[in-house]
């Protein structure tokens, strides 16, 4: 992955992320999630790729206790204006402990991996997960391709991966126990979102 130009776009782009409204299925999809780890009664999380910091301040008012990180220097900087500890980290190098955390939510970030480089991301991600911690996992995909997106509004343009639904559940399923899965239609011949609930 270039992590150098990721970065560089993501810091470009925060600026206006910083005042965006997150649409209503990605508000759905996190309080689904915010349910089944009061239920499951899982008390610390990871967000992976937090951007600034929307959805980790979401879970944080809801009473648990979260660490955000991500590559852009100006994400972490929005993170931590917001009272969030936040850490400029990639998920090629997740600078914790062993089963660390109760669950992780990783919204649309990690179809930035090549795919030949995934399987040692999603098995870093594991590692730090407690025994039957869960994973939240979304991306865009529902094609089986990869390279840089040509009509790209950032810049530089942003590397991105997609998986068929067989593949991503057939990837996942490799590393974790998959608890549910569903995808939400969004433009009219634009790539779906699929969403994944795991557990290590």
């Amino acid at each position: 992955m270039d992590k150098i130009n990721l970065s560089k776009s993501y810091d470009l782009d925060s600026h206006r992320r910083v005042n965006a409204k997150p649409v209503e299925w990605k508000v759905a999809e996190r309080e689904k999630f915010l349910h089944q780890l009061r239920s499951s009664n899982k008390k610390t999380l990871l967000e992976i790729g937090a951007a600034t910091g929307i959805d980790s301040l979401y879970f944080k008012e809801h009473g648990i206790d979260v660490i955000s990180i991500d590559l852009s220097n100006e994400m972490i900087s929005y993170c931590k204006a917001k009272g969030l500890e936040a850490y400029v980290m990639d998920f090629y190098n997740l600078d914790f402990a062993n089963n660390t955390f109760d669950a992780v939510y990783a919204l649309n970030c990690l179809l930035h991996v090549p795919k030949h480089e995934i399987e040692d991301v999603l098995l870093g991600i594991r590692r730090i997960m407690k025994p039957d911690a869960l994973f939240y996992m979304g991306l865009y995909g529902g094609i089986d391709s990869e390279g840089v997106w040509e009509d790209d509004w950032c810049e530089p343009k942003r590397f991105f991966a997609s998986y068929s639904d067989r593949s991503i559940r057939t990837l996942a399923g490799t590393y974790f126990n998959e608890l549910s899965f569903h995808t939400i239609p969004l433009q009219e011949g634009k790539p779906h979102f699929q969403a994944l609930i795991l557990q290590k």
